[in-house]
C-alpha cells in the first residue's frame, strides 16, 4: 500500500502549495524588489527584508529573531550572495519552527479513551467547519467520535454542528437553546464513555466580550468534564482565522490568558496573503499548532508540518 501512500503524501504537498500561493507570491514579488541592483546581503537588504516579514505577517518579535539569524550568518560567512538569500530565509525559518518542541505533533494519545478535545475561538474563524474536518479524519482512521455542541449561545453554531455530524456520520449531544454549556459537555463525556468511544470533540462558546467571563466559563466545562474523565480536556485546541493577521495574535493572547491552550489549528491560509502569521505564532507562543486549513475540502484540514510548510511557503511559482 505503499504507493498510495504515497499518491495521497503528493496530493496533500501539492494542496499546501496551492493554500499558501497567494502568500508565496505576494512574499517573492517583495523580496525581488529589495534586491534589485543588490549583489550581497548587505545592512539595506537587511533592512527590507524586515519590512517585507512584518508586511507578510510574520510579526515583529518573530522578524527580530529571523534577521539576527542571518545578520550571524552574513558575520560568519563575510560574504552573502543576494541569490543565497532564498535559501538562508527557507533554512532559518525551519530552524526556528523546530525550536518549538512540540511543533509537528499530530497524533492523539490513545491511551486516553476517550481523548477529549475541548475547542475554543471566536465565531466566524472556521470552529466548527475544523470540528467537522477533524471529525472526519478520526473517523477515516477508524475512530469512534461523539460531538458535543457546547456552543448554546448561538442556534447556528449548534445548527451548523449538527449539520456535519450528519455529513460525517458521527453522533452529537446537544441540548435547547440557552441551556448551561457545561452540562452539554458534562452529557456529551459521559455518552462517549457509555458508547466506548475514541475521540470527543466539544464545541464552545467564541465570545471575547470579557476575558473573566470566558475564563469562568471554560474552567466550568472542564470542571465538569473531571467528574467523568478525571484528566479531561486532554487537548485544548485554539482555532484562529490566518486571514486576520496580526488580529489572530491578538486572539490568541486573549485566549491562552483565559485557558491552558495546547494545540492551535490555523484555517483559511488559502484565501490570504497572510500565511506568514503561522510561523510568528508558532515561534511566539510555543504551542503546537496542530493544524492547517489550506482549502474547503474536507481533507484541506492538514496536520502541520513545519517544513514542508516553510518548503511551499518558499517555492518559487
Amino acid at each position: 500500500m505503499s504507493w498510495f501512500k504515497n499518491i495521497f503524501k503528493k496530493e496533500e504537498k501539492e494542496t499546501l502549495d496551492k493554500g499558501l500561493e497567494k502568500s508565496s507570491q505576494g512574499f517573492f514579488e517583495k523580496m525581488t524588489k529589495a534586491v534589485v541592483g543588490k549583489s550581497k546581503v548587505d545592512d539595506e537588504v537587511l533592512d527590507n527584508l524586515e519590512e517585507i516579514l512584518i508586511a507578510s505577517d510574520v510579526g515583529a518579535s518573530t522578524t527580530i529573531k529571523i534577521i539576527e539569524r542571518i545578520e550571524e550568518r552574513v558575520a560568519r560567512d563575510k560574504y552573502v550572495n543576494v541569490s543565497e538569500l532564498d535559501n538562508i530565509l527557507r533554512e532559518e525559518i525551519s530552524g526556528l519552527l523546530l525550536e518549538n518542541p512540540h511543533a509537528g505533533t499530530g497524533n492523539i494519545d490513545a491511551s486516553k479513551k476517550p481523548y477529549v478535545i475541548m475547542v475554543v475561538g471566536v465565531n466566524g474563524v472556521g470552529k466548527t467547519t475544523t470540528i467537522g474536518k477533524l471529525s472526519h479524519q478520526f473517523k477515516s482512521e477508524g475512530k469512534k467520535v461523539v460531538l458535543g455542541a457546547a456552543d448554546t449561545f448561538r442556534a447556528a453554531a449548534v445548527d451548523q454542528l449538527t449539520i456535519w455530524s450528519q455529513r460525517v456520520g458521527v453522533p452529537i449531544v446537544k441540548q435547547e437553546m440557552g441551556s448551561d454549556p457545561a452540562s452539554v459537555a458534562f452529557d456529551t463525556v459521559q455518552s462517549a464513555v457509555a458508547q466506548d468511544a475514541d475521540v470527543v470533540i466539544i464545541d464552545t462558546a467564541g465570545r471575547l466580550h470579557n476575558k473573566i467571563n470566558l475564563m469562568n466559563e471554560l474552567s466550568k466545562i472542564k470542571r465538569v468534564m473531571q467528574k467523568v474523565i478525571p484528566d479531561a480536556p486532554h487537548e485544548i485546541l485554539l482555532v484562529l482565522d490566518g486571514s486576520t493577521g496580526q488580529n489572530a495574535f491578538e486572539q490568541a493572547k486573549q485566549f491562552t490568558a483565559a485557558t491552558e491552550v495546547n494545540a492551535l489549528a490555523v484555517t483559511k491560509l488559502d484565501g490570504t496573503a497572510k500565511g506568514g502569521v503561522v510561523i510568528g505564532i508558532s515561534d511566539q507562543f510555543q504551542i503546537p499548532v496542530k493544524y492547517i486549513g489550506v482549502g474547503e475540502k474536507m481533507q484541506d484540514l492538514q496536520l502541520f508540518n513545519g517544513t514542508e510548510f516553510v518548503d511551499s511557503f518558499f517555492k518559487k511559482r
